[in-house]
């Protein structure tokens, strides 16, 4: 039972390879390895599985051979993660299974394009589907923001509020109707040169140190806002920087991702976890 340790801008994952689709990755082994006190600790999990080994989920794609088979750390499968893509293109780096140039990724919101330059890794995240406008809310207070889909929704709330002193603690309220399936909401700063900051929450998780779709979503809310829909800016999150490109047919999101630690894990922990 190998795992890997690796964050992208702080949010963290372990990495599980299991090529063959051979592991019992149940939601209660997700929730314990995800448990920062009787587990490894992680804002979620990534299975490292080839596509045709898969099993459940979506038909493979007969030209793309590796899955991320990601999980919130609540054990809910989720549609995409950037960080965590980030990640899981260094793991593929590290085990040599990672061929050159752009490099397709499957993934439960479809199938992304990776490339490696040194510390950064850049994922081609497709279009960001606007939606409607919606409106989060924090202790009582209404943050108006805009549906955006990077894959899986967000909300994202661009607000000239000190977004430092928001209690993100528990999930900020939302329309129902608008997310039924529940909803990552972004706090972010106006443009201001060629920068923005973001807070998120992110569903199934808790507010984490960053996120790789949020932030692609943070950059559309906050171009619009400044009356643009194309352009490049870079996020600042409180686990570090990142950099969005959002162009006419598609977004780039471009940052670090860094492998921590290897290790196996004993296998009378992973019997009693499941």
């Amino acid at each position: 039972m190998r795992f890997s340790k690796g964050h992208g801008t702080e949010n963290d994952f372990v990495v599980l390879p299991d090529p063959d689709g051979e592991l019992d990755l149940t939601p209660a082994r997700v929730v314990a390895l995800c448990d920062r006190r009787r587990g490894l600790g992680a804002d979620g999990v990534l299975r490292v599985v080839r596509w045709a080994k898969l099993g459940d989920g979506p038909a493979a794609d007969p030209g793309v051979e590796w899955f991320m088979d990601y999980r919130n750390a609540d054990g809910s499968a989720a549609e995409m993660c950037g960080n965590g893509m980030r990640v899981f293109a260094r793991y593929l780096a590290h085990e040599g299974w990672l061929g050159g140039g752009a490099v397709p990724i499957g993934t439960r919101g479809g199938v992304r394009s990776v490339v490696l330059d040194g510390a950064e890794v850049s994922v081609d995240m497709g279009p960001a589907v606007v939606g409607e406008a919606g409106t989060a809310s924090v202790e009582g207070e209404a943050f108006p923001g805009i549906a955006v889909d990077v894959g899986n929704p967000h909300l994202a709330c661009v607000t000239e509020a000190a977004i430092d002193a928001l209690d993100l603690s528990r999930p900020p309220g939302h329309d129902p109707s608008l997310f039924p399936h529940g909803v990552n909401v972004e706090f972010v700063s106006p443009v201001e040169g060629g920068e923005v900051a973001m807070r998120v929450h992110e569903r199934g998780v808790g507010e984490t140190r960053s996120c790789g779709t949020g932030t692609v979503a943070a950059v559309v809310a906050a171009l619009r806002h400044a009356g643009r829909e194309t352009g490049t800016l870079a996020v600042r999150t409180p686990g570090g920087r990142l950099r969005v490109t959002v162009e006419g047919g598609t977004t780039v999101l471009h940052g670090p991702a860094v492998l921590v630690a290897h290790g196996e894990l004993a296998p009378d922990w992973w019997a009693a976890a499941g």
